[in-house]
């Protein structure tokens, strides 16, 4: 609901009215609390509306009042020409600049000025400022007034030339900072391209490496098979027993030496992605038949269920196997009774194939479950010091996922058990061909 208090209203006849209207200009604006920035501004304006208003020939009005809108008051300050008449575009041109509003309807000129929100203008602080402008009625003198803008104007040059000396010293400060920004700039590209050409020579060194150590640990494992198979004579129990940890070592250390080329790799973009069509009983089958011997099923059942999404999806069954090998084994690790469970499901919603590997184990607690996922970390537990591993078989997990267009997640709670997925698009995403310069 808008409301309008009247001030003051001035009768504009002649120049020596321009001068009084300029005046109450001031004095209300005073008066309203506004800033003496504000003040001259406003007294300006409306000091050259009116005066184009007394230029038209005919005689003008000008009313001070207070509108309320929106909760806010403004200032405004009607002018009206008379018989029609506009006041000059530049007038027009300069209220809209200095005022905040500024409206023309048929020869009436409204212009508006937000007021300080403190203290609100009600009935009796306006009969105050009624009561202190008829107390200081100013006298039209145009020559003081004269000087008064003279003032006035003096003192918004030493504020314009103040704002200029800051402008000045604050577009120093920015050219400054934009120096040291571009050479800011120049290092972290450097740095970036150190680190390029050193995590390069990481997959390089990783990958040429893990090609040299194949070699020998194949005869190492080969060597210790044919002398556990009797191939050389009889071993005596001390020396199977030693043969046996050379055999376990070599194994070890070859897991190790796959997953580190499997990263390398996958890191240097020279890993291939065989797309085909997969069938999920098909998989599980595969993989029930290859982990049969890793499971004690005096205390832990390996649960392959049965999936009821028949149909084939176009992925990598080779990498999809050797994610859920990792998650399997690992849940036969840290699962000391109980059960491990596979299964899969098609989620219509995201069109994904979601493949889920449950375990009733030792779980992981909420601090950890981005640690599991970080190289060469792994766990505190006892469990885990009997059951070494490389600590790359789950980042490896997650970059597969990543290579084959989808994700792994984990849910897990201490002492109750972990739920590792592998999340799959059902129609594998288009992607640019891997590098392949190298091996």
């Amino acid at each position: 609901m808008t409301n309008v208090q009247r001030i003051l209203a001035i009768g504009l006849a002649n120049e020596q009215d321009v001068v009084l209207v300029r005046q109450r200009a001031r004095q209300v604006s005073n008066l309203l609390g506004f800033s003496q920035q504000d003040q001259v501004r406003i007294a300006t304006a409306v000091s050259e509306v009116a005066r184009g208003a007394s230029q038209a020939g005919v005689k003008g009005r000008a009313a001070f009042l207070i509108r309320d809108a929106l909760r806010r008051q403004y200032l405004e300050v009607t002018i009206s020409a008379g018989n029609g008449a506009q006041a000059p575009d530049d007038a027009v041109v300069t209220a809209h600049r200095l005022m905040d509003e500024c409206e023309v309807d048929q020869g009436t000129i409204a212009m508006r000025k937000l007021m300080p929100r403190e203290p609100w203008v009600g009935p009796g602080r306006l009969s105050d400022i009624a009561a202190q402008l008829a107390k200081d009625s100013p006298v039209a003198n145009t020559y003081n007034e004269l000087q008064l803008q003279n003032r006035e104007l003096v003192t918004t040059l030493a504020e314009l030339r103040e704002r200029q000396e800051d402008l000045l010293s604050l577009t120093r400060e920015l050219e400054d900072t934009n120096r040291g920004i571009v050479a800011l700039y120049a290092e972290i590209e450097d740095k970036a391209e150190r680190l390029r050409r050193a995590d390069e020579m990481k997959s390089r060194f990783l990958s040429n490496t893990s090609h040299e150590l194949r070699t020998p640990l194949s005869s190492i494992r080969a060597l210790a098979k044919l002398l556990l198979d009797r191939m050389d004579g009889d071993l005596t129990p001390e020396q199977e027993r030693q043969v046996r940890y050379i055999e376990t070592a070599a194994a070890d250390l070859s897991e190790l030496v796959n997953d580190l080329l499997d990263l390398a790799k996958i890191e240097a973009g020279r890993v291939e992605v065989q797309v085909a069509p997969v069938v999920v009983d098909n998989l599980f089958r595969t993989l029930k038949a290859m982990l049969r011997p890793l499971v004690d099923e005096a205390r832990v059942d390996l649960i392959f269920e049965p999936c009821d999404y028949t149909e084939a999806f176009d992925s990598d069954e080779g990498k999809i196997s050797q994610v859920l090998r990792n998650f399997i084994s690992n849940a036969l690790k840290f699962t000391e009774q109980g059960a491990v469970r596979v299964s899969a499901l098609h989620d219509p919603a995201a069109d994904t194939i979601v493949f889920a590997v449950a375990d009733t184990g030792i779980g992981i607690g909420p601090d950890n479950l981005q640690l599991i996922f970080e190289e060469f970390s792994q766990i505190e537990h006892p469990l885990q010091r009997r059951s070494k591993g490389t600590g790359l078989g789950l980042p490896l997990c997650r970059k597969l996922a990543e290579l084959l267009g989808g994700r792994v997640d984990v849910v897990s709670q201490p002492g109750v058990g972990s739920t590792f997925s592998l999340a799959l698009p059902r129609l594998f995403p288009a992607r640019s061909a891997p590098r392949n310069d190298g091996n």
